[in-house]
């Protein structure tokens, strides 16, 4: 009877953690989908409430989207994905430098170096968004894209992660096996440590990237020609739309497609989330 108890009672908790499931997916893709509906439909059908099914005007409604003059969302994805994956190459990089000297080195200044950068973690991007916006208009860089990629070099909570990583994944006595045979730093780095890292390296780029194509403050800051807007800044100019005289068809249209390269680069890089927060998290 206990046995049959235990089983019992095992799949109940089965079915109820696939009930949860099933309701969480749904309420994630429900809002995806009355999107991809949306961008379908007429102004004229979204103006009559809501469907659960398709039109028959999305090659409308993209041929609209690619043919306003006024408004270039694909000139924007472009932006985008430049800042977007410049700012993910640099930061992961730099930042899994950054961890490898403060983990691989002893010196004086060690412990107050990572307590600096900690401190730089808690710091709101607000406080100092007037003093960079000046330092960045003295140096002939406002209304460029510079500003939005150079300073994703110093980025504290990627460097966390990294040195976490390295702290449970590289042992000293590898680097001291690379020096003995002769390899310099930047060699051990690129060579060794590198390719050891790539799991934390692949889920951190992710996010750097999202956290970057989501960005909108800083951009809004400092871009100011239409031309040189990202995806953020475009999609929030849509609020100041007549509302008599704008598509709202057209509108679901560049919202779909501005979070098109996000959703691929999620389906193609996602399996690297789990397989490197678990190999991080696993000393050997």
């Amino acid at each position: 009877m206990n046995k049959t108890h235990v089983k019992r009672a095992g799949t109940a908790e089965k079915i109820l953690a696939y009930a949860v499931l099933a309701v969480l997916s749904f309420l994630c893709l429900f809002f995806f989908y009355i999107l991809i509906v949306n961008s379908t439909r007429s102004h004229a059908d979204l103006q009559k409430g809501f469907s659960w099914l398709p039109g028959n005007y999305f090659f409308e409604n993209l041929k609209n989207v690619a043919n306003d003059g006024s408004f270039p969302m694909f000139k924007g994805i472009l932006n985008s994905l430049i800042v977007s994956s410049s700012s993910a190459a640099l930061c992961t990089y730099f930042s899994a430098l950054t961890a490898y000297g403060l983990y691989a080195y002893n010196f004086k200044l060690k412990k107050f170096a990572f307590t600096f950068i900690m401190a730089i973690l808690v710091m709101p991007t607000q406080v100092t968004a007037m003093g960079f916006l000046r330092l960045i208009t003295n140096m002939g860089l406002y209304d460029t894209l510079w500003p939005l990629i150079i300073p994703s070099i110093a980025s504290p909570s990627i460097f966390y992660f990294m040195y976490s990583y390295l702290k449970s994944s590289l042992p000293l006595s590898l680097v001291e096996a690379a020096r003995i045979d002769g390899s310099g730093e930047f060699m051990t780095f690129n060579r060794i440590v590198l390719p050891i890292m790539k799991p934390a390296i692949a889920v951190q780029a992710i996010f750097s990237f999202v956290g970057s194509w989501n960005n909108y403050f800083v951009p809004a800051l400092i871009i100011q020609s239409k031309d040189k807007m990202t995806v953020p800044i475009l999609i929030a100019t849509l609020r100041g739309a007549d509302y008599m005289n704008f598509d709202q068809g057209k509108i679901y249209m560049m919202i779909t497609v501005a979070i098109v390269p996000i959703i691929i680069v999620y389906l193609l890089l996602s399996k690297y989330i789990i397989a490197g927060i678990t190999l991080g998290g696993v000393k050997e």
